[in-house]
């Protein structure tokens, strides 16, 4: 019987690596993978495995459909014109992102195969290459002084199959790092071979991009060898400059006469036709079709030349400007969060010391710098071919990027964790508290201050110090609390918050051989049945760090942590759950509490607020930052009230202070 997980594996492999051979290959793999991870998903198999979903990928799943969201406004606002439709049909590919992660994340595709995948690419450019010059009877003279595409457009087949080519670089370095030094060298010598083919297309954007590409290879150099890296890429820059006859006859025509060639004299007028097109329309752009019946109509009116036609009615040849032309201001921001939301993602992990997390991550980096620079000088996106490439290649490496991350933490910690929680009537919580500091401790103390329920003897069955105390305020009594720690190192944990098994053990892997001095823990706020994955969890409050010389403020509320000078600090991926409420009425009861007390404190500190508009203004900006700047609209419905709640604490806190510097009673005058 066949091997789901063997079957996924090789789709993809099939997929990427047959991606220029025909695009009916990879366009098919696609498909199949992602009615899978469509099966998948209803039968809810991923999850019943303990698949805990990164945020991160939500965020790369939220660019997708925002894409394709604004692609279908521009269609629908035109009337669902033909033209526009088809460009429609194109976009809309963007919508099974999700399941290709369902899949891929599914069969736990790490970097071997993603890599396996990347490195057919380049065996089917070298196959491509060979096979025409055969066809030719071997006239390899005829193929080098042609402008080579492999059987496709030239543009097309030049950028993938550099992309192609570096991405197998990337993956030779991984295999140098896995001791597999044969594979790596094959590898290397195809991934060469590929960007060397690339050249024969004579594609600008291709020597653009060279240099960045070759770039994003240097983080994963040792550092002896990173300062020689970037001496050698401009030289080959240089080298591919020098031997590409288009672009030196294009840089002749602009130093010599001032002129650049017709191909780039006809991008300028396109884009000053698409520049046109979102100023009269800036917010709603000219529609999918728009920009094909503007050049159209231009060229009937003779304010354009007849070969317009042939060349430039499909789209303005420039990423941003044609989204800017046909969705206007929606439109550019949904290709910049297409473009840089992976960007950021990838770019966070290259400095990660798991080898294949790292590699993954520098070919994530490569293809959201190369398809922004291909963008340059054509619509990459309203191409079938390199979108479709785009969807699988960010797909698989994301999703193998994060499954190899998790299952990178095998180290045991080898320094010593003091666990310190304070408390006041925590007997819901208290207990899950402690077992999952447990995870990471080697002590815990609790300090409560005067629990009228069951928390003190609840805490005395798993904790190994508690005391009952009076209650100065959450800085004095934290600092307390961290003076009777004896370990190394200190985690701070609040009782409504717990570590999960995947924060665990990266807590412990790092506390192996620390890279830093403290850490943030990324919260996973969970409140109404929902765990929230934006808003008010994309902070990462510092909860672990190196006890010596450090204290916390003697803030009354949202106390700090005072980490001497010169310190580093790094945020870790794993979540700490964050229960912030038992329900609407105890967060009322909360919210209103923290806002007094926190316009207390202020006020101890000298603030103040003279007039109501400040609290207006500051509750309107945390909705605004929570709400929208943190994505928290992706977390639904909870997402909003989470937002409104805490918009509504900070209008409180500084409307308290304001009316602490009023009299408390009518004075009749």
């Amino acid at each position: 019987m066949l091997n789901p997980t063997l079957a996924l594996h090789a789709l993809l492999i099939i997929g990427l690596g047959g991606a220029l051979l025909s695009s009916s290959i990879l366009a098919g793999a696609t498909l199949l993978l992602a009615i899978a991870g469509m099966v998948l998903s209803a039968r809810k198999s991923l999850y019943k495995t303990g698949w805990d979903k990164p945020k991160e990928l939500r965020l790369l799943h939220f660019s997708f459909w925002f894409f394709v969201l604004v692609s279908f406004l521009s269609w629908a606002l035109e009337g669902f014109d033909y033209e526009g439709g088809k460009t429609f049909g194109t976009h809309a590919r963007f919508i099974l992102f999700w399941p290709l992660i369902i899949a891929i994340s599914y069969a736990r595709v790490g970097a071997r195969t993603t890599f396996a995948a990347i490195g057919l690419v380049s065996v089917s450019i070298i196959g491509i290459f060979l096979v025409t010059i055969a066809a030719r009877q071997g006239a390899l003279g005829q193929v080098m002084n042609s402008r080579f595409g492999g059987g496709i457009n030239p543009i097309s087949f030049g950028n993938l199959a550099l992309l192609g080519g570096m991405l197998t670089i990337v993956g030779a370095m991984f295999f140098v790092r896995e001791k597999r030094l044969g594979l790596a060298i094959l590898f290397f010598i195809g991934g060469t071979a590929a960007v060397l083919i690339s050249m024969l297309s004579e594609t600008r954007s291709n020597l653009v991009a060279l240099p960045f590409l070759l770039v994003a290879l240097v983080p994963l150099l040792s550092k002896r060898l990173r300062a020689a890296g970037l001496v050698v890429v401009p030289v080959l820059v240089a080298g591919a400059i020098i031997t590409s006859d288009r672009m030196s006859n294009s840089l002749n025509g602009l130093l010599h006469d001032g002129h650049l060639d017709s191909g780039m004299e006809i991008r300028l007028e396109v884009w000053e036709q698409a520049l046109n097109m979102l100023g009269e329309s800036p917010w709603s752009g000219a529609g999918l079709g728009g920009y094909t019946h503007r050049i159209e109509a231009e060229v009937a009116a003779g304010h354009l030349p007849a070969h317009f036609l042939d060349c430039c009615t499909g789209h303005a040849h420039n990423d941003l400007l044609n989204n800017a032309a046909t969705s206007g201001i929606p439109g550019i921001l949904s290709w910049a969060l297409l473009i840089f939301i992976p960007l950021a993602i990838f770019a966070r992990n290259l400095t990660s010391r798991h080898s294949a997390t790292a590699h993954l991550a520098a070919a994530g980096c490569m293809i959201s710098i190369g398809y922004f620079l291909f963008g340059l000088t054509e619509a990459t996106f309203n191409r079938t071919l390199f979108l479709t490439f785009y969807l699988l290649a960010i797909a698989s490496i994301a999703s193998a990027m994060f499954t190899e991350l998790s299952a990178s933490y095998v180290r045991n910690r080898a320094r010593k964790v003091s666990a310190t929680i304070i408390t006041k009537n925590e007997e819901n919580h208290i207990t899950d508290c402690l077992k999952s500091a447990r995870l990471v401790a080697d002590e815990i103390i609790v300090l409560d201050s005067g629990s009228t329920d069951r928390t003190v003897e609840l805490a005395r069955e798993l904790a190994d110090v508690v005391e009952v105390t009076d209650w100065p305020g959450f800085g004095i009594q934290k600092q307390r609390a961290l003076e009777k720690a004896t370990g190394e190192w200190v985690l701070s944990l609040d009782a409504d918050e717990r570590v999960t098994p995947e924060l665990a053990r990266e807590i412990n892997d790092h506390l192996a051989d620390p890279d830093a001095d403290a850490y943030k823990l990324p919260w996973a706020v969970t409140i109404y049945g929902s765990r929230l994955d934006f808003g008010r969890s994309g902070r990462a409050p510092l909860r672990l760090f190196r006890r010596e010389g450090v204290s916390f403020s003697d803030a009354l509320v949202h106390e700090r942590i005072l980490i001497p000078s010169g310190r580093k600090t790094k945020t870790l991926r794993g979540r700490l759950t964050h229960y912030t409420h038992r329900d609407f009425g105890h967060s009322l009861e909360k919210s209103a509490k923290y806002a007094w007390l926190g316009s207390l404190e202020k006020h101890r500190k000298g603030k103040k607020t003279r007039t109501m508009i400040y609290p207006t203004l500051r509750g309107l900006m945390t909705f605004v930052q929570v709400y929208f700047i943190r994505f928290g609209f992706l977390d639904g419905a909870v997402g909003y009230l989470t937002a409104v709640t805490y918009a509504q604490v900070t209008f409180n806190k500084y409307a308290g202070l304001w009316t602490l510097d009023r009299p408390a009673r009518f004075e009749d005058s």
